[in-house]
This record gives C-alpha cells, structure tokens and sequence, in this order.
C-alpha cells in the first residue's frame, strides 16, 4: 500500500482499543474543509514502506489491540484487502475509516472477516453531499454518490460495528440538513458530530468553526433520528 503516516499509538481513534494509525495516499473527494489535505495527491511525502508497517505490528503486537486503516481514502489502495489479511495474521482488529466510494470492497473486507470496525463519513445531506464533498463539478458525481448510499445502506444492516460521523463547518450546516441526514439514516447504530477546526492543512482556507450552541442544537436533532447521537471534540 501506499502509506504516507503511521501514528505509532492511539487511544482515541479505534473506540475500547489500544491502536496504531496507518494513513494511505489518494482521495477521490475535494472536502473543501480537508485537514489532511497532504494526504489528497501524496506530492512531496515519503512513503513508508509496508514492510516496516508490519514490522511497528509485529513488535508491538503484545500491547496493540487494534489498526486504524484511514486516509486519504484508503479503499483506493488496490491492496488494502492483502494488508488487512496482513494486520489481521497478526491477531490484531481492523478499524476501517471511508468516506463509502467501494461499497462491494468494504462489504467483501466485512463479509471476509478482515474488518471489526467501520467510521464511515457523512459528509451532508444528500441534497448538498456533491457540494460538501467538493466533487459537485464531476461528471461522475452521482455514480460516486450512489456508492456513498450503498455503502452506508449496507453498514445499517449490522454486519459489523460502525459509526456514522460528520464534520460540522459552519458554511455547509443549517438546522434542516441535521434533520435530512437524520431521515436518511435513522435507526444507526451511532452518529457523531464533531466540530471543524481550521489548520495550516486544510485544503481551502476561510470556512468557521460552528457555535457551541449551534452543535448543541445539531446534536439534540439528531438524537430524535439516533439515539446514540454524540459530539466529539467539546465538552458539551
């Protein structure tokens, strides 16, 4: 695989484990709001071999409990499936971040046993997704869309531990597109809403964190769709 990061340890980022962080090259969406822009083309990063990826693993293997496999977009990377049989050889659980453009890829991955774990990103309603997502001007934007959906319809089902999560950039987000992505997925597992912060990284610069009061209201539309509705990064 194409790997431009590797975060040795994390507490935070696979829920309940102890875990390290592999981030792949390549993105197929342009989220204006980005925070790992660096990570969209890859230009100008070094790659760390796989090789010493599976070694970090294998030496850590008594501590670690889990990988995270993010991006980027990682089921671009035409051999995320041998990685993962890779990582799980190890003994160690999968936790999957996508943006939902393979829906067959990440149903395989569950439907093999090589994934434990998918956070899959929403990143709007669907009448404002092309916009949010920055791929409005493609010409194959309803065809990558369409992925989205079937992606996220078939995590619903309960094949696997998933979560929905959303970044909130003040620009993109009224009270009505809670309300829209709450019908879309009602009845999910969890959904999480977490607050955009502007970095020295992001891919356009200019967008707004959101109020406090305005999550809190977001938050509380949500839950009446989730009832397992929470916000990450504020202590609300």
């Amino acid at each position: 695989m194409k790997i431009l990061g590797l975060q040795k340890t994390t507490l935070l980022d696979y829920p309940g484990k102890i875990a390290s962080i592999v981030f792949t090259a390549g993105c197929n969406f342009r989220c204006p709001y980005c925070q790992n822009s660096e990570l969209i083309t890859g230009e100008g990063c070094e790659i760390i071999p796989e090789e010493d990826v599976l070694s970090h693993l294998k030496k850590r293997a008594a501590t670690l409990e889990g990988v995270v496999i993010t991006g980027g977009e990682c089921t671009l990377q035409p051999d995320l499936y041998e990685f993962c049989q890779k990582v799980k050889a190890l003994d160690l659980s999968v936790k999957l971040d996508t943006n939902g453009r393979d829906s067959a890829l990440v149903k395989k991955l569950i439907d093999d046993g090589l994934v434990d774990y998918v956070a899959m990103d929403i990143k709007n309603c669907k009448e404002k997704y092309a916009e949010t997502a920055g791929i409005h001007a493609c010409q194959d934007a309803d065809k990558m869309l369409s992925e989205v959906y079937a992606t996220a319809e078939f995590l619903m089902q309960g094949k696997t531990d998933y979560e929905f999560r959303t970044t909130v950039v003040e620009e993109f987000f009224e009270d009505e597109d809670l309300h829209r992505i709450g019908r879309w997925i009602k009845g999910a597992k969890a959904y999480y809403l977490q607050p955009y912060r502007d970095s020295e990284n992001v891919l356009v610069k200019g967008f707004h964190t959101p109020k406090d009061e305005d999550m809190r209201r977001y938050r509380d539309i949500m839950q009446s769709y989730v009832e397992n509705t929470q916000i990450r990064g504020l202590d609300l």
